[in-house]
């Protein structure tokens, strides 16, 4: 018999903010269809979280760094009828300059946090529209008010994950969607260790954990907040003090060009 629970999908399931998406969401009585490159990890999360919670877990082995992936996750959104949340939470980041950079990586990432988000969200979205329900979470990052040498695409993209949104839910008013950018700051994953430098640097006040950067999320959704979620008081500060160095360092470029052309 097939299940009439409602349907979340969570891409980069097998851990960090993505795992506690999928465990909160079991919890609250989703079925899941959890997506990652990894098989052998991610049947077991499925398989965990499957008979923790009287579920139904569903492992789709995808890369959706590349069209075929993207492709294929898209075309079996378009077909269910019990999405109900869409957690698009796959990324990665690099380290290095546009000179030095993998350039394969580069392609990959851009690939991964503007093709797919754009896709995966186009895929879900008519059948929401038509239902009247459903939730979208796009997971950008403090980052993305953060233009830093070293990391111009990451920032880039996360950039555009966040705006994407914000514009997403401007067309969306009165839909019954409701769309997120979760914003998070340092986070306690595997992140930082697959860019090789884990956590050196960065002081422990800095860190938050997965479960809290999920539930203030989540939170944030059930109250019918703002768009954009920055998990944490110290980085609501931060992107606070972001916003208004940018506003200053605008102007204090434009005021720089107008006393150059005023010399010339």
């Amino acid at each position: 018999m097939m299940s009439t629970r409602p349907l979340a999908v969570v891409t980069g399931a097998t851990a960090g903010i993505g795992h506690v998406f999928a465990q909160r969401l079991a919890a609250s009585g989703h079925d899941l269809l959890l997506v990652a490159r990894d098989a052998a990890r991610l049947r077991a999360v499925c398989d965990t979280l499957g008979r923790a919670h009287g579920i139904v877990a569903e492992a789709f082995v995808a890369d959706l760094a590349a069209d075929a992936g993207i492709a294929m996750l898209a075309a079996r959104l378009r077909t269910d009828e019990r999405v109900r949340v869409l957690v698009s939470n796959a990324g990665f980041g690099t380290r290095g300059t546009i000179l030095t950079a993998d350039a394969d990586k580069q392609r990959q990432m851009l690939h991964l946090h503007v093709t797919a988000t754009h896709e995966l969200v186009s895929a879900v979205l008519p059948g929401m529209v038509e239902r009247r329900q459903g939730t979208i979470v796009v997971v950008a990052s403090v980052a993305s008010w953060s233009p830093t040498a070293g990391n111009v695409n990451y920032n880039a993209t996360k950039a555009y994950q966040r705006v994407y949104c914000e514009a997403l839910a401007t067309e969306l008013v009165g839909s019954g969607v409701q769309v997120q950018a979760l914003c998070p700051g340092f986070t306690y994953t595997e992140f930082h260790d697959r860019l090789g430098s884990g956590r050196k640097g960065i002081p422990s006040w800095a860190w938050l954990s997965a479960e809290r950067v999920v539930d203030e999320s989540l939170a944030q959704v059930k109250a019918r907040g703002a768009v954009v979620c920055v998990p944490g008081k110290r980085f609501k500060l931060i992107v606070f003090l972001l916003k208004h160095a940018m506003w200053v360092l605008g102007g204090l470029r434009q005021r720089y060009r107008r006393d150059r052309l005023q010399v010339q």
